[in-house]
């Protein structure tokens, strides 16, 4: 898929919601039976809206992997550790490490990264102040962020992004 006006789409995703189960370590804690469905969700609304997504960078955590798999997403994928309790600095790090042959690019990750990310990178011009006010209240599980970068991976920083979207599948 060609860009338009140097435009590249990235795609926050928070993990679906998942359990708790008694002995199970934070990395390893699996979807909840509510977390399995929304994923699903996620996965078809993507797959309507974004159907061009090029590649993506997914946390190590079972609950991130396990919401990546139910969203149906078929691309290649880097499962990176250093996406599990980040900061947006590391995160907008692994970004920048994308080759420019993507033009849409999913990261699924955790909270509060994923919002503290979203609300970063948007800068004033093009973005939805009401994706702005909804991320500010809330990043829910399986939610999603939609953003347009001009230029290249390599070059995105805080304030280099238009958020344009924000999706929660229910």
């Amino acid at each position: 898929m060609s860009r338009v006006n140097g435009e590249r789409t990235l795609l926050l995703m928070r993990h679906a919601k998942s359990g708790y189960p008694p002995g199970v370590g934070d990395h390893e804690r699996p979807l909840a039976p509510r977390g399995i469905r929304e994923a699903a969700l996620g996965g078809d609304w993507l797959r309507a809206n974004q159907p061009d997504i090029d590649a993506v960078l997914c946390s190590t955590a079972t609950r991130t992997r396990q919401t990546l798999d139910r969203t149906g997403i078929d691309a290649p994928v880097q499962f990176r550790e250093s996406l599990y309790d980040t900061t947006t600095g590391t995160m907008i790090d692994e970004i920048n490490k994308v080759p420019d042959s993507v033009d849409t690019l999913l990261v699924v990750g955790h909270e509060p990264t994923m919002s503290s990310l979203a609300l970063g990178l948007a800068r004033d011009e093009g973005t939805d102040v009401a994706a702005v006010q909804r991320i500010s209240e809330k990043f829910p599980t399986s939610a999603i962020a939609i953003l347009k970068v001009t230029g290249n991976w390599k070059d995105l920083q805080l304030d280099g992004a238009a958020l344009i979207g924000f999706h929660i599948p229910r």
